[in-house]
């Protein structure tokens, strides 16, 4: 009789080599280190309150019952856009927001940021071919304070805010926490994606704990600060912002009401108000791609409670529940899609924010990876850990690679030769200990010139032609293919003959002649 041997299967401790977030084996819906609690639940109307009963119930505009609070409310859509699209929360806050100094000139900003990507804007050009940065400087660890305001820098963009349409990708790099300092983004939704540091981020709803592998979104307006977190010296990492539009789950079609980002796995924070509230804060403001900033003497942070719909939430990007194909072929990336933002053309998206990490490839009879394309988008990727999935080992964490719009691309590195030699057929694990993002969108990048020649990191030029000798012409250059195309041209040549044949004939013509005499 055979006895079964079972395993047992050990949890995981490392979110960065997990195949996915369930070898953690957690009860929690956060990963271990992670000090906050969270309200669950993609889309959702959720609410919060520090103090028992400071949330009125049934209304939204109480008079004062007692705590003293100023109703506030914040909207992410038109007051009469329909309840489906319809995004507001009302805030219980201790001072209202209207209660500043007044707006400045932000003189001092070390950061570059650059709005306006139009074609008629003289400060941004286009990359016609590929490109590529090595990972992003870091400020020195002991040198003059860079936080989030001041180490944020912009890549590359299309659109304008002023017009409610485009989008922007940033990188940050920053070795020092928002003190008595906030930032207030009145433009579009910042999607936020940390590659090198933890970070510990304040919100008017509440805090929210983000760490490589996970994903924060903040909406247009509302006031957060960035904090460096435990163990963190230095940070970075790259940032996607969209106008006009929002950050959405894309609709899953004939996959039906589950996979990809699920739902359940977004979470919300819970109300939280700072220890001490009187005390000075400068919100940095950025409006119309322009940085000011406002003057107060009391904290932003002092929301008691609040419900509603516009919040900041985050996601563990190891959730994501992979789709593949499971018989023939390589599936298009967009099956990938985290999150998507829309624009005008209902075909096709504003931007779309995806997934590279580990997985399953079994595809039967099929070249695996990607095939050679001309992709009608623009793509911006990022390493955020591991070996990533760039165009040449040049692409490292912390850096990113970019192809354009019907741009040549694909891969020239051994894996292709392995595979057309080896016609793999066995079911393997890919992109293990590795996680990459890429965002792209239906639009042209316009690059800034802290892309082009500021940050000192970027390599913008054609792929080196030696590399495709790795990649053989085994057609052209086999010595029966001559042979070949002739026996082709011959039976071209005999079937053109046939064919032309009968489209020679004239029945009418070339019949006997008879006289007509009469008629019957």
């Amino acid at each position: 009789m055979t006895v079964a041997v079972i395993k047992k299967r050990e949890p995981a401790t490392d979110p960065q080599k997990v195949f996915h977030y369930t070898d953690l084996q957690r009860t929690k819906p956060t990963r271990e280190n992670d000090p906050y609690e969270y309200l669950a639940g993609w889309g959702n109307r959720h609410q919060s309150e520090v103090i028992p009963g400071a949330l009125p119930v049934a209304q939204n505009n109480p008079q004062d019952r007692g705590f003293g609070l100023y109703t506030e409310g914040i909207t992410a859509s038109a007051f009469a856009a329909p309840r489906a699209v319809n995004m507001s929360t009302y805030m219980y806050r201790a001072r209202p927001s209207a209660a500043h100094r007044g707006y400045r000139e932000l003189k001092d900003n070390k950061s570059h940021i650059e709005n306006c990507f139009l074609s008629l804007n003289p400060a941004v050009e286009t990359l016609p071919q590929q490109a590529e940065w090595s990972p992003f400087p870091l400020p020195a660890a002991d040198g003059d304070k860079i936080d989030f305001a001041d180490g944020l820098h912009t890549l590359c963009g299309s659109g304008d805010p002023n017009l409610r349409q485009g989008l922007a990708l940033y990188v940050y790099m920053v070795n020092s926490s928002m003190e008595n300092r906030a930032y207030c983004n009145t433009d579009g939704d910042f999607l936020i994606t940390p590659q090198l540091g933890i970070l510990d981020i304040q919100t008017e709803m509440g805090r929210l704990f983000a760490q490589p592998g996970e994903i924060i979104v903040i909406p247009r307006g509302v006031r957060f600060r960035i904090g460096l977190g435990p163990g963190t010296t230095r940070a970075r990492g790259h940032v996607a912002e969209v106008w006009g539009a929002i950050w959405e789950l894309p609709d899953l079609g004939p996959l039906g009401g589950h996979g990809l980002a699920n739902p359940r796995d977004f979470l919300y924070p819970t109300a939280h108000i700072d220890a001490n509230l009187h005390v000075s804060f400068t919100v940095v403001v950025k409006n119309n791609g322009r940085h000011m900033a406002i003057e107060q003497n009391h904290s932003p942070f002092d929301v008691v409670a609040w419900h509603g719909n516009c919040l900041p939430y985050k996601y563990d990007l190891t959730k994501f529940a992979s789709q593949n194909a499971t018989s023939i072929d390589h599936t298009d990336p967009s099956v990938n899609t985290v999150l998507t933002a829309r624009s005008h053309d209902p075909h096709s998206p504003l931007a779309d924010y995806l997934w590279f990490g580990p997985r399953w490839d079994v595809a039967t009879n099929s070249f695996r990876p990607p095939y050679f394309h001309r992709n009608s988008a623009s793509e911006l990727l990022a390493c955020i850990y591991g070996a990533g999935l760039g165009r040449s080992d040049e692409f490292q964490p912390g850096g990113c690679s970019y192809e354009g719009g019907h741009t040549p691309h694909g891969g020239f590195g051994d894996e292709y030769v392995l595979e057309a030699v080896l016609q793999a057929n066995e079911p393997r694990r890919i992109l293990e200990n590795q996680m990459t993002i890429m965002v792209e969108s239906s639009r042209t990048f316009l690059f800034t010139e802290y892309a082009r020649t500021i940050c000192g990191v970027m390599s913008a030029q054609s792929t080196d032609p030696a590399v495709w000798d790795k990649l053989p012409d085994r057609f052209s250059a086999h010595p029966l293919t001559k042979g070949l195309l002739a026996r082709v041209a011959e039976d071209k040549a005999r079937a053109k003959e046939a064919s032309d044949y009968y489209h020679s004939l004239d029945l009418l013509k070339d019949a006997p002649k008879r006289e007509i005499t009469g008629v019957e």
